[in-house]
């Protein structure tokens, strides 16, 4: 086949696969397809394409004639087909192909491109959301075990005001108001506190075993049972511990009032060791709802490596055990 023949079979073998209806869903143009029709056409043993970094083509790939591919006065690409036959025609008849390829790839990376932004942006949200979720439930945890050690408190302050102002008249109630405006202030300083994330200052500052005395060691039905050398141990594990001491203390006193109540605190060598144990009616486990209170022990103490578990027995008492490990950085 003389050398004109062939470069006019080719660039008519681009007109032809351009010709054909696009089908959906198929790249287009289809290069591959392009280059078997191309090598078809004008008896070549292949035909490779290179365009936007990409190489497609069918048939033989090796030494042959290449030539770069223009259109609008910028390079798009290369061709190279073999054997070495120069067809400049086809060269030039490409020029349109290969733009439209290269844009079209072009457009497929900002495709992903966007598709990966908005995938990120949604999982973006999801983790602000989530944050924010578990923030709310940390407050939510916060108040019920702490603040609401002092509003039981005001309730039985309350209680004990009226059972003054019944049995011993106004005169003997009002001394004991005094209290009450004490606990009411006390109650609404640690709101405060906790809705802005700031834990008891003795907590901070003198550890667990001093912001248990000093939340707890007015109460005459509880008995504080502290190792007296107790360590300090990281922030997140006496925050940990302490509120679910409090939640212990708590729940006595709304669901066994008049029962004795020990809180114990002991170092070991592999961890802090704690409870709380009250002298009430107790209760059968079994028959706690799955989103019982209880939860929120296991809760906290899980988040510190920890456990937590509630025993008891109907006519024999509750107590609330926990154990979190002593790590390396802790000693």
């Amino acid at each position: 086949m003389r050398l004109r023949e062939r470069e006019g079979r080719a660039v008519a073998a681009v007109s032809g696969c351009l010709a054909v209806p696009r089908t959906p869903g198929t790249p287009w143009p289809d290069l591959t397809a392009l280059a078997e029709a191309v090598c078809a056409a004008a008896e070549l043993r292949g035909c490779w394409f290179t365009v936007g970094g990409a190489r497609s083509g069918w048939g033989e790939d090796g030494p042959g004639w290449v030539a770069a591919v223009e259109h609008g006065a910028e390079e798009q690409g290369s061709v190279a087909v073999v054997p070495d036959v120069p067809l400049p025609a086809l060269a030039t008849a490409l020029g349109p192909v290969f733009t439209v390829a290269r844009l079209e790839s072009e457009a497929d990376e900002l495709r992903r491109a966007g598709d990966a932004a908005a995938r990120e942006l949604a999982d973006g949200r999801w983790r602000a959301a989530a944050d924010m979720d578990r923030e709310r439930r940390g407050l939510e945890r916060d108040l019920h075990d702490g603040a609401q050690h002092h509003l039981v408190a005001l309730r039985m302050a309350v209680g004990l005001v009226e059972h003054t102002l019944t049995a011993r008249g106004g005169a003997a109630a009002l001394a004991r108001l005094d209290d009450l405006v004490s606990r009411l202030d006390a109650a609404e300083d640690l709101v405060v506190r906790t809705a802005s994330g700031i834990l008891p200052l003795a907590l901070v500052a003198h550890g667990l075993a001093a912001a248990l005395v000093t939340e707890l060691a007015e109460h005459a039905d509880v008995t504080l049972d502290i190792d007296d050398a107790l360590r300090r141990y990281p922030a997140a594990v006496e925050s940990a511990v302490y509120f679910v001491c409090m939640e212990g203390v708590n729940n006595a006193h709304k669901h066994a009032p008049g029962a004795h109540i020990t809180v114990r605190l002991r170092d070991t060598p592999r961890g802090l060791d704690f409870s709380v144990r009250d002298t009430g009616p107790g209760f059968d486990p079994a028959r706690l709802p799955p989103d019982s209170g209880l939860h929120n022990l296991n809760t906290r103490t899980a988040a510190v490596g920890g456990t937590t578990r509630v025993t008891s027995t109907p006519g024999k008492g509750t107590t609330v055990t926990g154990f979190v490990p002593l790590h390396p950085t802790d000693t």
